[in-house]
């Protein structure tokens, strides 16, 4: 190997990764479709607090997209699917991105698994930040699911973590 060179991806690996970009600009769909239902029902702060994480699930998609370039490998953007459109209720909502976010949860973990099973360190390092960060995303959605929970039909209690999630 030349100077300067980098140790060469699996194929494997390289190909969970693409697969996982595509996971994670889903999950950006996911959660703008989220923000447009939102918008529609006239919950301004539960649109802003979900068009954030539009803005953060893109952000990682990004940050697999950089990790590959960085290797010196090739990016294949794979088709989307359309994400949910049809929310029943905010709790609803939040208890769909909870469950998106341990299916994520659980990608991570097998794209860590094949990491490790390939002997790629630099995917595991680059993983171990996305395994901290799904343990942020779990804990934040299933605190919302459980305040949502509380204030069961209470308009102003809905509409104080309206307010609240406005601020993000």
């Amino acid at each position: 190997m030349s100077e300067g060179a980098q140790t060469p991806m699996k194929g494997a690996v390289r190909d969970a990764i693409n697969e996982q970009i595509k996971h994670e600009f889903y999950s950006a769909y996911v959660y703008l479709s989220m923000a447009g239902s939102f918008g529609v029902a006239n919950l301004p702060g539960f649109a802003h607090w979900m068009r954030r994480q539009y803005e953060e699930e893109a952000g990682h998609a990004l940050k697999f997209f950089d990790f590959l370039l960085d290797r010196g490998e090739s990016v294949q953007l794979l088709s989307l699917e359309g994400p949910p459109h049809a929310f029943r209720s905010p709790l609803d909502t939040f208890e769909q991105a909870l469950e998106h976010e341990k299916e994520i949860t659980s990608r991570i973990h097998e794209l860590y698994d094949l990491s490790v099973q390939e002997g790629d360190y630099p995917a595991q390092v680059l993983l171990n930040w996305f395994v901290t960060e799904q343990v942020e995303e779990e804990k934040v959605a299933t605190e919302i699911v459980e305040r949502l929970r509380m204030a069961d039909d209470d308009s102003a209690a809905l509409l104080l973590l309206d307010r609240e999630l406005g601020e993000r």
